[in-house]
């Protein structure tokens, strides 16, 4: 092989699946770019995956690309549950609906894996030019581990072929995004710990000709000749079908009529003729997790590289692109100094655990789902009881991270705030906008630009004590002794690393803007204008009803909650509006200082025009 000269890059990504293109969206969404390669001669054009849980939708909203994702998604609304009939057949024994009402603002939809790709891959084209170098086959990596401790040191050494020459990286991060097989993990000597089951399982996207009644609704078919799974798709015409093939069925010797007879079988007494299949796969279930997600800090697995797991609960493509949310902003932090290294090791701390719970979840529900539960007695109704139980866990909204740098629930007073929990996800309930009376997801303040936010719920403040207490926490936040001033970099905006966000309560043509502190309306951006986008109220609005926002969160508007949430829209702290240095506390523990050259407060700046 030809050997080329060694090439310097901040962040390598190895594949560009779900969890590498979500990294990859990160980093140019903070403007810095990355070398993100694949061995594939181009993107992705015939997913396996296809199940986008609500989560997913959100983290896609967050990126300002959900739009084009749920135009096109077939909508997930009901599950319906078919079972032996006793003669050889099946019927239908009942429906539910496909997530409990409330739990998201945004749906379960089904959208092939290709397309998802091809969204972010336009996200981060959008955001700085990145894009995916392909051809190119990983052969090894390489860490220096003593000189990983020094934070600016191209420590990792990637070893690429790209048509027949070798070229080699010198790498600050490498992610391992390459699958089950991965060449990452294989470098580092990390193993994949688990097992496989004799159950094998076949899945093919078909255009189906038949007379069964759900055949558009998402179902799940128990029967004495197997189980089947329906996951209708988008455009109204494709279905992708889930079948259990017969025990002692080996997954290499399976055969595309095997998939359709068996299919057949188990739709019986209900005709099904295939008018063409798109695509199709068969495999045996395992669930194994890596006994190593990262090495020195400095080289980090993420999806199929460090989880592997069955299809069914539709969980791998999302826990891996939810991977990827997790650690893109992590490193793009640390690279463009706001963040010590060390927030990278909350990576591991928080993602190890959500990748074991997924395990043993989907170890449980493939063998609730197999049709040998049926043959040993496990009625139909536990089993449909158990897929609506799943429900918040199937659509992404169960994930809690432990407490670590970025997530202080010993230090948070919960019950200020009992619906905002510490080390979850904030969920999204309808405001108005105060400065235009426009009734909007609260969520929607909060996207993944990369800054931090506090969201103040300060209560009705036309009540002398709660506009008392909010005038406080605005000439703190705009003190020197703030972490505003602290780690927000000379020449940038207020908001630029930590923005402010107010949900005030009471009746919004009562509230005049001038009775809200010049803080939470600074001067901001090119022409230096005020921005009176980030009050909210929680008031009726014209069309769309009154957001019970404080009812929603669990704060009580005499008393007020302050919540810090992270860039991945995760909750780190909630805590009383009055206690300040706390506030401090917090980023002190992980921002890094970013002296003013100027040395007035932040107040003057405020007031500036």
């Amino acid at each position: 092989m030809e050997q080329h000269t060694h090439n310097h890059v901040d962040v390598f990504i190895c594949g560009s699946g779900s969890a590498g293109l979500c990294a990859a969206t990160w980093l140019a969404r903070y403007g810095l770019t990355c070398k993100i390669v694949d061995w594939r001669p181009g993107p992705l054009e015939v997913g396996q995956a296809d199940g986008v849980q609500c989560r997913t939708v959100e983290v896609f909203d967050s990126f300002g690309i959900a739009e084009e994702l749920l135009r096109e998604a077939y909508h997930v609304l009901e599950v319906t549950f078919w079972s032996d009939d006793g003669e050889g057949g099946i019927v239908r024994s009942s429906r539910a609906p496909d997530r409990e009402e409330g739990v998201s603002h945004m749906p379960h939809v089904i959208l092939n894996q290709a397309r998802i790709n091809g969204l972010l891959l336009g996200a981060m084209n959008k955001f700085n030019g990145q894009v995916v170098d392909y051809d190119y086959a990983v052969k090894s990596v390489e860490v220096d581990s003593k000189a990983a401790s020094d934070p600016d040191a191209y420590c990792v050494t990637v070893t690429t072929a790209k048509h027949g020459n070798e070229e080699v990286f010198k790498a600050k991060y490498v992610l391992g995004c390459d699958g089950a097989h991965s060449a990452v993990r294989k470098s580092l000597g990390f193993k994949m710990i688990g097992d496989s089951t004799d159950s094998v399982w076949g899945v093919m996207d078909v255009y189906p000709r038949t007379n069964f009644p759900d055949i558009r609704r998402k179902a799940a078919l128990q029967s004495q000749a197997g189980s089947l799974l329906i996951i209708p798709r988008e455009g109204g015409s494709l279905v992708r079908l889930y079948i259990e093939l017969p025990s002692g069925t080996t997954a290499k010797d399976v055969k595309l009529e095997d998939l359709q007879a068996s299919a057949r079988k188990i739709f019986h007494p209900y005709e099904t003729e295939i008018a063409e299949t798109y695509w199709w796969s068969a495999y045996s279930i395992g669930q194994r997790l890596a006994d190593h997600f990262s090495k020195d800090n400095r080289v980090f697995l993420t999806g199929d590289a460090c989880h592997t797991h069955s299809p069914k609960a539709g969980q791998g493509m999302n826990v891996s692109l939810q991977d990827g949310y997790n650690i893109g902003w992590k490193l793009a932090s640390i690279l463009k100094g706001q963040a010590k290294p060390d927030l990278l090791k909350t990576y591991n701390l928080e993602r190890e655990k959500v990748a074991a719970d997924l395990i043993e979840f989907d170890r449980g529900f493939a063998k609730a789902f197999a049709s040998k539960s049926v043959k040993d007695g496990v009625n139909e109704k536990k089993f449909s009881e158990l897929f609506v139980q799943a429900g918040r866990y199937t659509a992404g909204l169960t994930s809690r991270y432990g407490d670590s740098l970025i997530t202080r629930a010993e230090w948070s007073t919960q019950s200020l705030a009992s619906n905002l929990t510490v080390g979850m996800r904030f969920p999204s309930t309808q405001v108005v906008r105060h400065c235009d009376a426009k009734a909007m997801q609260l969520v929607k303040a909060l996207p993944a630009d990369g800054r931090w936010r506090i969201v103040v719920f300060a209560g009705d403040i036309r009540d002398g004590l709660a506009a008392e207490r909010l005038n406080k926490l605005a000439i703190y936040l705009s003190s020197v002794k703030s972490p505003v001033s602290k780690y927000t970099p000379a020449g940038a905006d207020v908001d630029s690393f930590i923005e402010a966000i107010l949900v005030i309560s009471g009746k919004r043509i009562q509230i005049e803007q001038d009775q809200i502190p010049n803080y939470f309306w600074p001067v901001t951006g090119k022409y230096r204008m005020r921005d009176i986008h980030k009050t909210f109220i929680d008031d009726e609005s014209y069309n769309n009803g009154h957001g019970k926002a404080y009812e929603f969160y669990g704060v009580d508007p005499k008393a007020g909650a302050l919540a810090i949430v992270r860039p991945d829209q995760y909750v780190s702290l909630v805590t009383g509006i009055d206690e300040l240095e706390l506030i401090g506390q917090f980023f002190d523990w992980f921002a890094v200082g970013r002296p003013r050259s100027d040395q007035f407060d932040l107040e003057d700046i405020v007031k500036m025009g």
